[in-house]
């Protein structure tokens, strides 16, 4: 056989300190050469897509609404189709751990006891080169149990538990928004998603096929069903050209913008040869509600965040329809983030917090859903026993209907039934919050414990975000302060100097706080609102 002919995709050139050493064994000819591929078919259409949803957001400033779409009636008032039959691997989901592929991450998180591994390349990843290669490669070592880890400060090793104890993967890549600088085709960068779907797809899916599993996906950020269709498109065409079966592919969609919460039923029906369910993402979701409506007015205005909890009626209302749907057409309904860290330090606050993480987990199980997310491997089994006490031995419970949940268009952006008001502490928790984040993503890191919570790119979406709204609205909080840039700007110079007093002037120094403060600023008070922060972050990362 020949060798694959050169790739015509051009590498940039990386710093050495920030370049693995086992680079070549990702980015080889015939991988590059099948993202090449992907790109040239497939980023055309994704450039139109990014440009519709412009266009969408411009009518929903203009009409301060939103509404089911009449030209996909048909297909919700079509009760015959369902959804391909969940894999063996996928058919019970009821606890999944979320984290990004750093090697001790992706050593923990398949040792977890979790049935699911949300392998992370999105938010809680900071796409430098180096996480963007390494990460594929712990992914490659883990399949071929090559893989350990031991700790450099305390000298614990991390090693895989046997093959039939691992969670399953299900890999999330990049949002569509997002470039991939180090790869370029004909001058231009490739997308992140077709980078990171790309090359774990090419590298992985027969692998995983002979492990008795299957490239499996989160797709993170999806707005339209045009944009699940574009997404099944290259399925297909990527199942054909290693020459693996159709149906291979199984893809969970993140219900987590306020337009795709209105188009559940069609985004199941365009990938419904590789559905495998639709999650219900929080904090990205609240963040897509600011971003759409931050036009409509003072109804729109969202209170503090942690005031806004899954039985919000507006929320209750998404999750109960997203269960709703996907029983109806076969799939798994995923509920959301449990984000708190424990702390062995502190029991009384430890027994609180899981106390809250059961009453939110106990709550989906009864509400139908199948499973549910968590952020560290401490919570596997809190979660576990909340559906664990509904499911019983059943995989899941995608024969309860709740066809007795009527949601109308209404009821999903209806945001001032909720009785909270934007707060002064809620200001400054969010530049905390932002600032913090902001500062660890810079540096490479984008899953960070902040306040006894892992916090990803989506809350300091929320974090900024609220902070634009809240200005640009006007709010005045409870202690007679209105929110101005002048206000925002005094909080956040206070809040840094404090920062300062805590980490010490070294640890500050070497640290990103200055910009990060600075991207912060950029990003709540400019009045051209950036549709992501990470697009301008992008610039500052390595």
């Amino acid at each position: 056989m020949s060798a694959p002919a050169p790739s015509p995709l051009a590498i940039a050139e990386v710093d050495p300190a920030h370049t693995p050493e086992r680079q070549g064994e990702v980015l080889t000819d015939a991988a590059l050469t099948f993202v090449a591929e992907l790109h040239r078919r497939f980023t055309p259409r994704r450039d139109e897509l990014l440009a519709r949803r412009a266009e969408r957001r411009a009518e929903i400033a203009r009409t301060s609404t939103l509404d089911f779409l009449a030209e996909t009636e048909r297909i919700r008032a079509d009760d015959s189709w369902k959804v391909a039959e969940a894999p063996a691997a996928l058919n019970d989901r009821r606890v999944e751990i979320t984290g990004p592929t750093d090697r001790k991450m992706t050593i923990n998180a398949l040792n977890s006891g979790a049935k699911v591994w949300l392998a992370d390349f999105e938010d809680a990843s900071a796409p430098t080169w180096e996480n963007v290669v390494s990460g594929q490669l712990n992914l490659i070592d883990a399949y071929e149990r090559r893989i350990d880890f031991t700790d450099a400060a305390s000298g614990k090793s991390y090693a895989l538990k046997p093959a039939e104890e691992l969670a399953t993967v299900v890999m999330r890549p990049r949002g569509w928004h997002l470039e991939e600088r180090h790869l370029q085709f004909e001058g231009r960068p490739v997308p992140g998603a077709l980078v990171d779907f790309g090359l774990y797809f090419f590298h992985n899916a027969q692998r995983l096929l002979d492990l008795g599993k299957g490239p499996y996906f989160y797709l993170p950020k999806t707005e339209s069903y045009l944009e699940a269709r574009l997404w099944n498109e290259i399925f297909v065409f990527a199942q054909d050209y290693v020459g693996i079966p159709q149906g291979t592919v199984r893809a969970t969609v993140l219900i987590e913008t306020i337009t795709a919460a209105y188009e559940m039923e069609e985004i199941l029906y365009e990938l419904r040869d590789h559905a495998s369910g639709l999650n219900a993402g929080r904090w990205d979701y609240l963040f897509s509600i600011v971003k759409n409506f931050r036009d409509g007015g003072a109804k729109f205005v969202l209170p503090d965040r942690n005031a806004v909890t899954m039985t919000a009626p507006f929320m209750r209302a998404y999750t109960e329809l997203l269960v709703r749907t996907c029983h109806k057409r076969g799939a798994h309904a995923i509920g959301g983030m449990a984000a708190f860290i424990p702390n062995r330090r502190d029991p009384e606050a430890n027994e609180k917090a899981l106390a809250k993480v059961k009453n939110d987990k106990d709550r989906e199980a009864g509400d139908g859903f199948d499973g549910s997310w968590v952020a560290h491997p401490d919570l596997v089994p809190v979660a576990r026993a909340s559906f664990d006490a509904v499911l019983g031995d059943k995989p899941n419970q995608k024969d309860r209907l709740r066809e007795d949940v009527s949601v109308s268009a209404a009821d999903l952006i209806a945001i001032d039934s909720l009785d909270a008001k934007p707060t002064y502490q809620g200001l400054i928790d969010a530049v905390q919050v932002g600032t913090r984040y902001i500062e660890a993503w810079l540096r490479g890191l984008g899953a960070v414990a902040i306040f006894g919570l892992m916090e990803d790119a989506a809350t300091a979406e929320i974090s900024r975000s609220q902070i634009w709204q809240w200005v640009d609205a006007g709010v005045v909080f409870e202690n007679g302060e209105k929110a101005t840039a002048e206000l925002v700007r005094t909080v956040a110079a206070e809040q840094l100097a404090a920062i300062r007093a805590e980490v010490g002037e070294d640890a500050f120094t070497s640290g990103k706080w200055q910009q990060a403060h600075d991207l912060l600023l950029k990003v709540a008070l400019d009045a051209d609102y950036a549709e992501f922060l990470t697009l301008p972050a992008y610039e500052l990362l390595v």
